[in-house]
């Protein structure tokens, strides 16, 4: 069995008003997740993801591989897999 899990990733830096968000959703639909990106009043954009722990792992890389330029840090939170989260999109 495939371990799942829930991760919200929290991206801080100059992330907002770069196309982080739809980066986020690009490099998303390359890999079996569910979940939102969306940007936080306080400036960092999160990411809430669920899917394979590997697949989540590969997608946050590549995501900050693209977006390296803008990130000045990140945090993350795990939590059980739960299954209520739908196809992966941008929230407002």
């Amino acid at each position: 069995m495939v371990a799942q899990e829930q991760r919200n990733i929290f991206f801080s830096g100059s992330v907002q008003g770069v196309g982080f968000r739809y980066t986020a959703c690009r490099i998303a639909s390359g890999y079996d997740l569910t979940g939102y990106v969306r940007n936080l009043p306080d400036g960092r954009v999160e990411c809430l993801v669920e899917g394979p722990t590997a697949e989540i792992e590969a997608f946050r890389d590549e995501l900050h591989r693209a977006m390296q330029n803008y990130i000045a840090s990140r945090t993350e939170q795990t939590a059980p897999f739960t299954g209520r989260l739908g196809p992966f999109t941008v929230r407002f």
